[in-house]
């Protein structure tokens, strides 16, 4: 399965005022987004399941790869494409026992060591960040910036998306470090015209 990483949405309902979620995903793949993962930090598993099952039909339609965040039994329910884990979350190992070598599994990296080590046992790819300082998350360490984003896509030879505050204005410099795309969340769903704002990031 050869996968498109260049425009990455992550989902975040607190932005959508009063659109649904699968509206938004159908209006952000309308536009241009290639990948999309649901991201529900506050639901509980039940709602979390109803959504991603939501979000699924939509991705399905248009053939767009479906990734979950941190839960492998949601990806599972839903038969995603894959899910996306955290450095706290579930070994890559045991991810990759439990959904087999056909899923996608990504991995969050900050540094080089991590990026080797995600490449190492197996990751599909890794999401790199934060790059910029960003709403969506409050407790962010500093920002690795362009240069650090440079020096992990140098060290790796898997796919990578950039990750963290990223927007029109600078989407540009972030892919001259190298890595395949960028992830994105309020810079598209945080836009009254989410068709309109993922066209501007695919020119």
């Amino acid at each position: 399965m050869k996968i498109d990483y260049s425009l990455y949405l992550v989902t975040d309902r607190s932005f959508l005022g009063g659109k649904s979620i699968e509206e938004a995903v159908e209006e952000a793949i309308k536009g241009g987004v290639t990948l999309v993962q649901v991201r529900e930090k506050d639901a509980s598993s039940r709602e979390f399941y109803e959504v991603a099952l939501k979000v699924k039909k939509v991705t399905d339609k248009y053939k767009v790869p479906l990734i979950i965040d941190d839960r492998l039994d949601i990806a599972q329910a839903v038969d995603a494409s894959g899910v996306h884990l955290g450095q706290s979350d579930l070994p890559l190992k045991l991810a990759r026992n439990i959904l087999g070598k056909d899923k996608i599994i990504g991995i969050s990296v900050g540094n080089v060591a991590e990026a080797k080590e995600a490449e190492a046992d197996g990751a599909d790819y890794v999401g790199i960040g934060t790059i910029f300082f960003t709403g969506t998350k409050k407790d962010i360490k500093t920002p690795i910036g362009i240069e650090g984003l440079t020096e992990i896509v140098e060290n790796i030879k898997i796919p990578s998306v950039a990750i963290g505050g990223i927007n029109q204005e600078n989407t540009k410099a972030v892919l001259k470090s190298g890595t395949n795309g960028v992830a994105v969340i309020s810079a598209i769903l945080g836009k009254k015209d989410i068709r309109g704002a993922a066209e501007e990031f695919r020119k």
